[in-house]
C-alpha cells in the first residue's frame, strides 16, 4: 500500500475549498484523495420495523429482499435541483444517497430534511441520507466528528421518525481520512451507533470506513464484526467506496469475500469508472455485487468540480443528457436499469420465498460464423416471478458474458477454432435454470494474433443505441513473460467509443487500439487479463466491432 499512500498523500497537500454553491459545489473529498457460500440469516435481535439487516442482506419490514441500486446526489450544495430525485428514478434506479450537511457547509434542517425524504417517497426511491460532515477527519480542516454526526441526525430526529420502511440513515461520509485519529474507526463508530439507538433511531444504520471509505488498511473489514455485535439493533450495513485502490478485480473480489464469509451486509457505498488515485475496475465492481446480491452507489449525479468533473452521470442534473459514465452505470452491463427492482413499500420486490429457478432455455442457435464472431439466439425461459436475463456459457462453465434478451453476439473468438456453448436463465431472487442443451460450431479461417497473445472478445449486452464489450480477455500465449500489449479492432461505420476501462484506448478513423495500463501490462506465459469498453452506435444497427487482434 506505500505507493498508494504517497499518491493520495500528495494529493493532499492540495486544500479543498469549498466554493460557494452559486459558484460550484465542493469536489467530494474521497474526490479529490483519493467500496453467498450460502450463509444462514438469521433473524434481528429486535422488532423489524422497516429496513432492516437479515444476515448479509437488507430486507424489507415483510421480509422481501431489497437490493440497493442507485446513485449519490449532492443536495447540500444544490439545494434548488430537486427534479434530479424524478430523473435518477427515471433512468431505473431504486435508491438514492442525499448528501446533507449539519453546519460543514450551509446546514439543512429538519424541514429541509423532510422535504427530501418526501421527494423520495414521491419519487419511489429509498432514501440513504448521509451527512458529509465527517470527510476526511483527523486530516482534512473543518471534519465533523462522528460524534458531531449523530448530534445532528438527533437534531432532525423529527423528520425521521416513523420513516424507516423509506430511509437508511449514513451516519457520516468517509469519517476518517488515511491517518490515525482518537479513538479509532471501531470505536468512535460504535459509539456513534449507540448514541443513536439511545436515542430512539431504529432505523437501518449505514457506516463507511476509514482511509477516504477505501478501507486500504482493512480497518473496517477486520472489525466489523465487533461494531455490528455492538449495534444493539444489529442493523448495521457496512459501506466501502471503490475507487483507485480497488483497480483489480482480484482486490473487489476478496475484498466482497471477507464480507460474505464474515456475513455482514456490505454495500459500495461509492465508485467510479475513473480516478486521480486509479482506475477503479468498475465493471467488476458491478458483476459482482449483481452476481452476490450486494448494492451498489455510484458517485454521483451531477454538480461535480475541483478537478472531478468527469465524475458527472448527468449534464447540468439533467436526465436526458447522460455522460458516458452515465451510460455505463444505468445502461450498460451490470447497471442499474437491468438490475435495480423497486422497493416493496412502494409496491415492487418480490417474494422472498422465491426459490423456484426458471425453466431450462432452447438450445441456442449459431449464425453469422466469422472468424472471430457468431450471433447466438435460444428459445425463451419462463419463471413464476419473472426472468431477468440470461447467461450465456463456453462449456462446461465459463462464463462469456450476459444478455437481457434472447440473443447474444461474441466477437474476438479464435479463428478456425471449434467452440461449444450454452445458456442459463436468471430470475431477480438469484435463481438459475439448468443449463441449455449446447451447440458447437467453429469459426472460419482468418484473422488472428501475433506477438504470442490472444484476445477474445464478447459483447456483454447491447441496447438501441450502443452496447458493452466486456470482457475483452487478452492471454500471453508465449513462454516468455510480457511487459505489455496492444490490441487492435475495428469499429463498423458511425461507431464511437465512449468509455472503456483497464486499457488506454485510443481511435484512428474506424481503427481501436487498447494498451494496457501500468498494473496490467505482465503476464506470465498462459496468464489473463481483461478490459472493456462501451461504444455508441446509429439507432437501429446491430453491427459490433470485428476483427481483434493482439500483439505484444
Amino acid at each position: 500500500m506505500r505507493s498508494r499512500l504517497a499518491a493520495m498523500a500528495a494529493l493532499l497537500l492540495l486544500p479543498l475549498v469549498p466554493l460557494p454553491v452559486a459558484l460550484a459545489a465542493p469536489a467530494h473529498a474521497a474526490h479529490t484523495t483519493p467500496a453467498h457460500t450460502v450463509l444462514a440469516h438469521t433473524a434481528p435481535a429486535y422488532a423489524a420495523t422497516g429496513l432492516h439487516v437479515s444476515g448479509d442482506d437488507i430486507v424489507e419490514a415483510g421480509g422481501q429482499p431489497f437490493v440497493i441500486r442507485g446513485t449519490s446526489h449532492a443536495h447540500t450544495w444544490y439545494p434548488g435541483e430537486t427534479q434530479s430525485f424524478a430523473g435518477i428514478k427515471s433512468l431505473g434506479a431504486n435508491a438514492v444517497r442525499v448528501v446533507l450537511s449539519g453546519g460543514r457547509w450551509t446546514a439543512n434542517d429538519t424541514a429541509d430534511v423532510a422535504e427530501v425524504v418526501s421527494l423520495c417517497k414521491q419519487n419511489r426511491l429509498i432514501c440513504v441520507l448521509e451527512n458529509h460532515d465527517t470527510t476526511g477527519y483527523g486530516e482534512q480542516d473543518g471534519a465533523y466528528t462522528l460524534d458531531q454526526a449523530a448530534d445532528y441526525w438527533i437534531s432532525v430526529k423529527t423528520a425521521l421518525a416513523g420513516q424507516e420502511d423509506h430511509v437508511i440513515v449514513n451516519i457520516g461520509n468517509e469519517p476518517i481520512g488515511n491517518n490515525a485519529v482518537t479513538p479509532g474507526w471501531a470505536a468512535a463508530t460504535t459509539a456513534a451507533i449507540r448514541k443513536l439507538r439511545d436515542n430512539g433511531f431504529d432505523h437501518a444504520l449505514m457506516v463507511d470506513a476509514p482511509n477516504w471509505g477505501q478501507d486500504w488498511s482493512f480497518t473496517m473489514r477486520d472489525s466489523a464484526r465487533s461494531v455490528f455485535d455492538g449495534d444493539p439493533d444489529r442493523n448495521t450495513i457496512f459501506s466501502v467506496h471503490m475507487y483507485g485502490v480497488f483497480d483489480t478485480a482480484a482486490e473487489v473480489i476478496s475484498y466482497m469475500d471477507a464480507f460474505r464469509t464474515a456475513g455482514l451486509p456490505l454495500v459500495v457505498g461509492e465508485f467510479g469508472h475513473d480516478h486521480s488515485d486509479g482506475n477503479p475496475d468498475e465493471g467488476t465492481i458491478m458483476a459482482q455485487a449483481v452476481s452476490r446480491g450486494i448494492g451498489y452507489l455510484g458517485w454521483s449525479w451531477s454538480g461535480n468540480s475541483g478537478g472531478v468533473e468527469y465524475l458527472d452521470q448527468v449534464t447540468d442534473f439533467d436526465a436526458a443528457r447522460l455522460t458516458s459514465w452515465g451510460e455505463r452505470l444505468f445502461n450498460g452491463a451490470d447497471g442499474i436499469a437491468a438490475t435495480a427492482r423497486e422497493a416493496a413499500v412502494y409496491g415492487g420486490g418480490g417474494d422472498p420465498d422465491d426459490i423456484t429457478p426458471p425453466t431450462t432455455p432452447g438450445a441456442p442457435a449459431a449464425s453469422g460464423v466469422t472468424a472471430t464472431g457468431a450471433t447466438l439466439s435460444w428459445a425463451a425461459s419462463t419463471d413464476d416471478v419473472g426472468v431477468t436475463g440470461y447467461e450465456v456459457y463456453r462449456s462446461p462453465g465459463t462464463l462469456l458474458g450476459r444478455s437481457a434478451t434472447t440473443s447474444m453476439t461474441l466477437t474476438g473468438l479464435t479463428p478456425a477454432t471449434a467452440h461449444e456453448v450454452h445458456v442459463r436463465a436468471a430470475d431477480a431472487a438469484g435463481n438459475r435454470s439448468d443449463p441449455s442443451p449446447s451447440v458447437s460450431f467453429t469459426t472460419l479461417p482468418g484473422g488472428g494474433d501475433g506477438g504470442d497473445c490472444s484476445v477474445t472478445a464478447t459483447v456483454q449486452s447491447q441496447w438501441s443505441t450502443g452496447y458493452v464489450a466486456q470482457p475483452v480477455i487478452v492471454t500471453n500465449t508465449g513462454s516468455a513473460a510480457t511487459t505489455g500489449w496492444t490490441v487492435t479492432f475495428t469499429l463498423p461505420a458511425g461507431h464511437t467509443i465512449t468509455g472503456s476501462w483497464n486499457a488506454e484506448v485510443t481511435v484512428d478513423g474506424q481503427t481501436v487500439t487498447a494498451s494496457n495500463l501500468s498494473y496490467n501490462g505482465g503476464l506470465g506465459p498462459d496468464e489473463s487479463t481483461s478490459f472493456g469498453f462501451q461504444a455508441g452506435r446509429p439507432s437501429g444497427q446491430t453491427s459490433v466491432p470485428s476483427g481483434y487482434t493482439c500483439a505484444t
